[in-house]
This record gives structure tokens, sequence and C-alpha cells, in this order.
């Protein structure tokens, strides 16, 4: 055997010796894109149920706004009801009840100056009265 025989089988060694060490790393890998491979398809076969189960929910959400949203609708036109009768209320009520806190707060308003006057009158009748007896009865001394 020449040396450049020698050279051929141990570049032959070494490129068989390279190809195994590579063959391991890339086995591993197969199994790796198997295993993804595998997981990317039972992930597609259970999210089909998941959309279907969620389109179904949006659809009841759906339903359920738009019943919400007849409802707001609705309580707006109470509300409006109520603020009109209110209004009407307020102007068929408010003025004559006004006239009549203002009339009887008249009255209270005459009767208390009433009584004032008449208890400033007999405060002056008593007063004029003492003046009198007063009188007499230095004129009588």
């Amino acid at each position: 055997m020449s040396a450049g025989e020698w050279a051929g089988l141990i570049a032959a060694l070494a490129l068989v010796l390279l190809v195994v060490l590579l063959a391991v790393p890339i086995l591993k890998l197969g199994r790796t894109l198997d295993e993804a491979t595998l997981t990317i398809r039972q992930a597609r076969e259970q999210s089909g149920p998941i959309l279907s189960q969620a389109s179904t929910t949006v659809a009841h959400v759906n339903s359920n706004l738009e019943r919400v949203d007849d409802i707001t609708g609705n309580a707006a036109n109470v509300s409006s009801n109520v603020a009109a009768l209110t209004s009407v209320v307020a102007a068929t009520l408010g003025s004559p009840l006004i006239k009549v806190a203002a009339f009887s707060y008249g009255v209270r308003s005459a009767a208390r100056k009433k009584r004032e006057g008449q208890a400033l009158a007999d405060a002056a009748a008593r007063d004029k009265a003492e003046r009198r007896s007063r009188r007499a009865a230095r004129r009588a001394a």
C-alpha cells in the first residue's frame, strides 16, 4: 500500500466517522420534527371544537346584548316620560301650592303681629294706668 492509498483510507474513515457523528443529531432532529408535527395535528384537531364553542358563545352574548339594548331603550323612554310627568305636575300643582304657602305665611305673620300688637297695647294701658295712679296719689298727698 502506498502513502496515497493510506491517505485515501484515512480520508474515507474520517468521512464515515463524520457521517456517523452527524447522523445522531440528524436523527434526534427528525424525532423532534415528528413530535412537533404530532403536536400541531392535535392542536388543530382540538381547536375546531373550541372555535365552534367560541362562536356559539359569541352568538349568545350578541343576543343578550340585543336584549340589554332593548331594556336600555325602554328605560330611557320611562325616564323621559317621568320627566314630562314631573313637569306637568309641577305646572299644575306648583303654582297653587306656592299660593297656599304664601297665604298661610301671610296669615301666620298677621296673627303674630296682632298678638304682638295686643301685648304692646296691654303694656301701654298698664303703663298709663300706673301713671294715673301715681298722679292721683301725688295729688292726694
